[in-house]
């Protein structure tokens, strides 16, 4: 009967200690095209009074999607959480994932996401309260089919790139560029280029790499353009000013595209960075 009791009182300890654990999900944006990047932060807030050790088991940390009618979204895999620390009483963690690559979100309509943290010292377990979202068309504006070679003596691989515009902050449109196969029935993956104004007509061209490229109005007097790889990521994007003339993309003789026009913004870290006279070491005195 003692053990009994000890073991009761052990278990209610748990529980109380786990009740002062909470986890809470924060989304970037609530509307999201289909297989767009989807950044989640959860933050783990510990009130507990004493330390807690997490992410040494790939499973710590769970997530679950299901629609509002109670559809659960399949997963392509689970979302990679491994990664160990301590998180002290009052501190509060936050772990970064993207979901996209990890389920199948190509479907129109209202979802909600929840996180479960297990906690391995207590055998416990703390639930997130579900974070809706939302999973919306795009208004289509350009694409392009283009081959990917897949080995020798072989037929390149179909694919396709599309532009579409999104308003989903309903005061900034904004660009997107979704990869697909040929005849669209799989999205790869849909990735956000940027702001644009409602009277831009993006130019796009690829090159002979398969290599998109994108140019836009993105503001009064600003364009930005964009590099975007065979597998729907940006690789490079850069800003222009209408000074002078206006920025355009041209191909040149050996099918490379390039801009011409326009004045071409400085990349922040280009500028030399100044260190506040505290942060400077102190020479070493003379000997």
């Amino acid at each position: 009967m003692k053990t009994f009791f000890l073991l009761v009182l052990a278990a209610f300890t748990c529980f109380r200690a786990s009740a002062q654990v909470t986890v809470e999900l924060v989304l970037e944006q609530e509307q999201f095209l289909p297989c767009e990047t989807m950044p989640l932060a959860v933050k783990i807030t510990n009130l507990s009074g004493q330390p807690i050790h997490l992410g040494a088991d790939a499973n710590w940390l769970t997530f679950t999607i299901e629609s509002v009618d109670g559809f659960v979204v399949m997963k392509n895999a689970e979302v990679p959480v491994l990664g160990e620390f301590d998180l002290e009483s009052s501190q509060l963690g936050i772990k970064r994932v993207d979901l996209a690559p990890y389920f199948v979100l190509n479907k129109i309509g209202r979802y909600k996401v929840i996180a479960t943290m297990h906690v391995p010292d207590w055998t416990a377990t703390v639930t997130s309260t579900p974070k809706p979202f939302d999973i919306i068309h795009g208004a289509k504006i350009w694409g392009q089919d283009f081959g990917v070679r897949t080995g020798t003596n072989s037929a390149p691989e179909v694919l396709k790139y599309t532009l579409e515009q999104a308003n989903y902050l309903r005061s900034q449109l904004r660009l997107y560029v979704q990869l697909s196969d040929g005849d669209e029935s799989r999205i790869y993956h849909t990735e956000s280029l940027g702001a644009m104004v409602s009277f831009s007509s993006p130019e796009a061209q690829i090159d002979r790499t398969s290599q998109l490229h994108v140019l836009w109005q993105a503001g009064a007097q600003a364009f930005t353009y964009c590099l975007v790889g065979p597998d729907g990521k940006v690789i490079r994007k850069e800003t222009y000013d209408n000074f002078g003339s206006r920025p355009r993309m041209s191909v040149t003789q050996n099918g490379e595209v390039v801009i011409i026009g326009g004045t071409r913004r400085g990349a922040p870290m280009s500028s030399p960075v100044v260190k506040a006279p505290s942060e400077v070491p102190l020479a070493p005195a003379p000997k």
